[in-house]
């Protein structure tokens, strides 16, 4: 892939108080596009900053500057301007998942004596429990609050703006902090029982920004979609350096308004995680294969590789019928979460569109790595970003001819810890300092990171080999007829033998209407059969079985693999 370094044209902050202040200097350019109702409105960047500096106003003339502050909902500019305005004013935001059981969040909130939450207008009725007896919260402030409800706990947005216009009338800045004191609390997936929650200093998360801005191929002029939840660092991290550049960013209200507002806001750039991005390429697919144009599709990918080697680029003419349902100016995807599929990220390319893999974890804040726009590997999620070091623990050396073990990094990206558990922090480090993130890799000698699997996930097989599910999911994700898979090893019927079972749901759209389960399974067990040929005798497939729904995931488009029973 040849594409140009370019300089990086940005300015590095060194605070969210500073990114505040770099915000107020941009005048009407929009940071941010979002529908309301059938139509799409602008914030720009100078309101912004001013909408961040009235509610941190408004904050501390509540006496509520320098407390543990939740906020919850949709993808909005308040939802933004809540989180800067609770940090900047010597704060710590604790973002939650708006998918949880209120009684979970009721429970995760009263665990760190969290004592006012900013909410969305779908919340009003959800959080009226809590307005009566939760233990530790006291002031509530809706984005958009339910018409005739009254309680002296409940202060709106608007109310809020009004005293900060007050206090910032009156002289109120924003205060210095320290920027190494806890600023970010974020719960990991799991019930209140198992989930962790972890600490972020504002540091870790203007450290992590700052790289990934070093590392992407972002430019003031881009215009991106935000489209995955807000409360996972990943999207708020890249949110965060997307301002830095100064890129203008759409908001989608709903997956089920996707497309309509992909419509609307034509980004350049998008961050993603391989689901959306594995949607995106099978709907490629499924719409030529309609149109009956599949195969002059596959035929003109080398047409335009080669031309692109001759310097002469046409893709974008070539695929225009690709590119358009998008947007039609989409260049660049970002996109991390799990290995990636790497004739896909290739055939994206020869469409037009680079796809840089990332790779992260919530308690790195949570960039590690991510792969150079300039100098890609196929295969590799990039050596490790400037704020931070990776290294390969008690590796034996596998058949790359690189040592594999546990992926484990140190830098200005990794958590102060997790909140009361001791336990838990005492097995996430080594005992000089490096944090442990449980997955399986290798680096080459360049210094590109490969993932190979998750130690939590390692499947054992009865003659000692141990086989990552992620690296075979990877191989049958090539097959079109899939939509998802889980690899899970099953005990034979002698009780020793474990055999690798593919846990499939199909992509019904390539079937005809009436196809009985039966055939599918025939098709797709017998295209699994082509594939192992290819791969180790030890990490052939042996069994299939086929799902009639969808995987359940988390809120980020992953499959919660420990539900595949």
């Amino acid at each position: 892939m040849n594409v140009k370094k370019t300089e990086r044209i940005y300015t590095p902050i060194t605070s969210f108080k500073h990114l505040v202040e770099l915000c107020a200097d941009r005048g009407d350019k929009p940071v941010f596009k979002y529908p309301v109702g059938k139509t799409y409105e602008t914030l720009s960047y100078t309101d912004f900053a001013h909408e961040i500096y009235a509610i941190a106003a408004g904050l501390d003339k509540l006496g509520l500057a320098g407390k543990r502050i939740a906020v919850i909902g949709e993808t909005s500019h308040q939802w933004v301007a809540s989180y800067f305005a609770t940090v900047t004013s010597g704060g710590v935001i604790v973002p939650m998942d708006k998918e949880l059981a209120v009684e979970e969040i009721e429970g995760f909130l009263s665990g760190v004596d969290a004592e006012a939450i900013f909410y969305a207008g779908s919340f009003n009725e959800k959080i009226a429990h809590a307005i009566e007896s939760h233990p530790s919260l006291r002031v509530f402030i809706p984005f958009a609050p339910a018409e005739g409800t009254e309680n002296d706990k409940i202060v709106p947005l608007s109310k809020l703006i009004e005293l900060g216009e007050e206090g910032l009338a009156a002289g109120y800045t924003l205060p210095d902090r320290n920027d190494k004191d806890l600023a970010v609390m974020l719960f990991t997936s799991g019930t209140t029982g198992t989930s962790k929650c972890v600490m972020l200093c504002e540091h870790n998360i203007v450290a992590t920004a700052n790289s990934a801005c070093a590392s992407v191929n972002f430019c003031a002029e881009d215009r991106t979609l935000s489209v995955l939840p807000l409360h996972h660092t990943y999207e708020m991290t890249i949110m965060v350096a997307s301002i830095i550049y100064g890129v203008t960013i759409g908001i989608n209200d709903s997956l089920r308004n996707l497309m309509r507002n992909i419509a609307e806001i034509k980004p350049t750039a998008l961050i993603l995680v391989p689901l959306f991005v594995n949607t995106i390429y099978k709907r490629i697919w499924d719409s030529a294969r309609k149109k009956g144009k599949d195969k002059l599709l596959r035929r003109m990918i080398p047409v335009a590789d080669t031309m692109k080697k001759m310097g002469i680029d046409v893709r974008r003419k070539l695929f225009k019928s690709v590119l358009d349902p998008f947007g039609g100016e989409l260049r660049k995807i970002i996109c991390g979460g799990a290995p990636m599929n790497p004739e896909m990220v290739k055939n994206f390319y020869s469409f037009g569109i680079q796809i840089c893999e990332g790779y992260g974890i919530t308690e790195c804040s949570p960039l590690i790595a991510v792969s150079p726009y300039y100098a890609q590997k196929r295969g590799s999620v990039g050596p490790a970003v400037p704020c931070c070091e990776v290294r390969i623990a008690d590796g034996s050396v596998g058949d790359k001819g690189f040592a594999e073990g546990e992926i484990q990094v140190k830098g200005e990206n990794v958590m102060l810890g997790y909140y009361n558990n001791d336990e838990a922090n005492a097995g996430a480090f080594t005992e000089d300092g490096w944090y442990r993130t449980g997955d399986v890799g290798y680096m080459d000698g360049d210094g590109y990171i490969y993932i190979t699997g998750r130690l939590k996930s390692v499947i054992v097989l009865e003659n000692g080999k141990n086989v990552f599910p992620e690296e075979i999911e990877e191989y049958l994700e090539g097959i079109e007829e899939i939509a998802e898979c889980v690899v899970v090893g099953r005990k034979g019927t002698d009780g020793e033998t474990v055999n690798l079972t593919a846990v499939v749901y199909p992509n019904k759209d390539l079937f005809p209407e009436g196809t009985s389960m039966e055939e599918i399974y025939n098709v797709i067990y017998d295209k699994i059969q082509a594939l192992n040929k290819k791969v180790a005798s030890f990490k052939k497939i042996k069994a299939l079985e086929l799902r009639e729904v969808e995987f359940e995931k988390t809120t980020s488009r992953k499959i919660k693999r420990h539900l595949v029973k």
